[in-house]
């Protein structure tokens, strides 16, 4: 065989394990041992580990790579080489010895020997040797590989290049579902389904392609062991070496994180609801209108809970009598939404009125009182649908599935409220049956604030109807055109009131007034003082001993505040007598197109007492109109008085249609949309009475 002797030009380097494995810096000692047991063999790794050149060391006893000094009793080193060299002769050996570096330092050595050849035909004993401490590294790291890999929780695998199982340890078999061995062999789109469309198997393959690993990609998949479980994996994988002997590919870890990511989907999931409540209650019954704060509700639930929504009132006979569930319940509907294409916009908005039969899942509903939630099927469709076509749009809407909510407030389910989602939406949970719960809580004390509002509204909407005039005295010197607008519901039934009053003599009394507050308070306070002018009229001659009167009657029914403007015209003379407390001043529109304010007298409003009132007379043309008002029509939010009778003023010069036009579009030009308060408007056209 071989060897290394002086002179030659150049030396093979250090033997060394394979790169890239765990043996890649574990260096390696080969020599040979002839019959005499002298060193016929030096590799250059000898002289790495033992200090030896090979023109030191070549023909002289292998003693010299052993402790100790030589002893005539043959237990030396030249004995501990013989030994080693009988055994590689007998066969295969390995085992560790003590040996010695030249520098005289001794160290535990790792031997393996064995028998070659040699080039003359003569038996050579082959040896190769490693520091036992690189060794026990090698060992130790070896070990603790194979330790992980049985034992760790951590799913490991190696994938050839097709991406075929050729090993893993048992946590990933456990998360497949599947034994190791039905692993072996198998690609891996025949173990893992994913839902990426093949995204997963391209990471994998550009993984060892471009010999560049990936860290924690999560993919959602499902096992051929568990063909019906969800899972959600963080996945790395990285490029084996491919070194030789061993087989090119890929090496992954794979963690189960299904139930982590759901605890975060549910804690994202908890902090979504919560921040639905709270805009829900920060935009619900923001005011007292029953169909806004409706609105509202559904505004809030849709798109973010649902892709649908309506509430209804539910239409009682009698609100003290208990829900009997086997008579039909009527319902208003008052507010719907939803960002579904047609025909699911006719669905939830296509009636104002439903009728639920007896044993519908509405019905189901009121008897618990409890949030329901129903899949739209034929069931559902045969209880609760009671028209065919609404039935037939219903299938067609994309709606899957409703929840149904009670609106109940103080011991009374006032209404309900439903939620729908379509089939591209998950069906409802109990965290939303909750969520729904919640949201009609809230919005119930609103909507039935917004009720209980609307009914004292109508109470005093209707007094004050009832109490303003409904048919006005009839002159042939007097033509009147009236008003009387009332503000809008979001604002409170006001005092405003007028009346025309027929006198003695011809004469006619023109009056309007306004009384200070809102409500039934103030529409009683109105018609007191309406009903006390009216009687006043016919026996008070002078309008300032008619308000003196009022302002007595004002104090002893408690009015604190209330204005009031009395015109008594004389058709006879053509002259006006008038007096006013703190009523804004009446406009008189004259024949040739000037418009004036009467503000000569402006006394104190009725209720305050102590001051007097006076009357002034001024003198009226034929064809003069007379405007009176209530601060409804002149005061607006951004607008003030002085600039309000400007524009009065403006609208009656450039009148020129009959007084119902005029006051037609005075209303229409001058009051928002929708009115703030209270308006009357009075238009009086007069005209002196001619001698015979």
């Amino acid at each position: 065989m071989p060897s290394v002797r002086p002179g030659d030009e150049q030396a093979p380097g250090a033997l060394r394990s394979e790169p890239g494995s765990l043996l890649e810096h574990v260096s390696v000692a080969v020599f040979g041992i002839g019959e005499d047991d002298e060193i016929c063999f030096w590799g250059p790794g000898a002289q790495d580990l033992f200090g030896y050149d090979a023109q030191t060391v070549l023909t002289r006893p292998a003693g010299i790579l052993f402790r100790g000094e030589p002893d005539g009793d043959g237990d030396g080193p030249q004995a501990e080489a013989a030994r080693l060299a009988e055994r590689g002769r007998a066969g295969y050996w390995r085992g560790r010895l003590p040996a010695r570096h030249r520098d005289g330092t001794e160290f535990s050595c790792g031997f393996r020997v064995f028998p070659v050849a040699g080039s003359s035909g003569r038996s050579v004993v082959l040896g190769l040797a490693s520091p036992s401490a690189e060794l026990d590294r090698v060992k130790d790291n070896l070990a603790f590989l194979d330790a992980l890999f049985e034992a760790c929780p951590i799913g490991l695998v190696m994938l050839d290049d097709e991406l075929r199982y050729i090993h893993l340890n048992q946590a990933l078999a456990d998360m497949d579902g599947l034994s190791i061995e039905e692993h072996i062999g198998r690609r891996v789109d025949e173990v893992m389904v994913t839902s990426d469309g093949g995204e997963y198997e391209r990471t994998l393959r550009t993984v060892a392609s471009e010999q560049r690993p990936v860290v924690g990609a999560l993919v959602g998949l499902r096992t051929a062991g568990y063909p019906d479980r969800d899972q959600v994996r963080s996945m790395s994988f990285f490029p084996l070496s491919g070194a030789v002997g061993t087989r090119s590919g890929l090496g992954g870890l794979m963690v189960d994180v299904t139930d982590r990511e759901r605890a975060i989907k549910e804690a994202s999931a908890s902090r979504r609801r919560l921040d639905l409540l709270d805009r829900a209650a920060a935009s619900i019954g923001t005011t007292l209108d029953l169909d806004v704060t409706a609105q509202e509700l559904v505004d809030a639930a849709v798109p973010e809970f649902a892709d649908a929504s309506v509430v209804e009132i539910v239409e009682w006979m009698d609100e003290s009598l208990p829900f009997l569930p086997e008579w039909p319940l009527t319902t208003c509907r008052i507010a719907s939404g939803t960002v579904l294409p047609p025909p699911a916009t006719a669905v939830v908005g296509g009636l104002d009125r439903m009728t639920y039969p007896p044993g519908s899942a509405i019905h189901r509903m009121m008897s618990t009182g409890r949030p329901l939630c129903v899949t739209i099927n034929d069931e559902f469709m045969a209880r609760t649908i009671v028209h065919e076509e609404r039935a037939r749009l219903l299938r067609q809407s994309g709606l899957e599935y409703i929840l149904i909510a009670p609106l109940a407030a103080r011991g009374t389910v006032q209404g309900l409220t439903m939620f729908g989602r379509s089939a591209a939406r998950p069906a409802f949970t109990d965290d939303d049956l909750s969520l729904a719960a919640e949201l009609a809580s809230r919005a119930a004390i609103c909507l039935d604030n917004a009720r209980l509002y609307r009914q004292v509204q109508d109470i005093a909407l209707t007094l004050q109807r009832a109490l303003l005039p409904s048919a006005l005295a009839v002159s042939p010197h007097v033509e009147v055109a009236h008003r009387y607008v009332p503000g809008s519901r979001i604002t409170e039934v006001g005092g405003d009131w007028y009346d025309v009053i027929g006198l003695p003599g011809g004469r006619v009394a023109l009056v309007v007034g306004d009384v200070m507050g809102h409500g039934v308070p103030a529409a009683a306070a109105m018609g007191r003082l309406h009903i006390s002018a009216r009687a006043l009229a016919r026996h008070k001659q002078e309008p300032d001993e008619l308000l003196a009167e009022l302002d007595i009657c004002a104090q002893d029914a408690g009015i604190e505040l209330a204005t009031c403007l009395y015109i008594v015209y004389d058709p006879a003379t053509g002259r006006a007598r008038i007096a006013n407390a703190g009523h804004p001043p009446p406009l008189v529109l004259h024949p040739d197109g000037t418009v004036h304010a009467i503000a000569e007298v402006l006394g104190v409003p009725l209720g305050i007492g102590g001051h007097p009132f006076a009357t002034t007379e001024v003198e009226l043309p034929d064809d003069a109109v007379i405007a009176l008002y209530t601060d409804g029509l002149i005061e607006t939010r951004g607008r003030d008085i002085e600039e309000g009778m400007t524009l009065v003023s403006a609208e009656l010069r450039g009148a020129s249609g009959g007084l119902e036009d005029t006051v037609e579009r005075i209303l229409a030009r001058l009051l928002p949309h929708p009115p703030g308060d209270d308006t009357v408007l009075v238009l009086a056209r007069v005209r002196r009475a001619r001698c015979p």
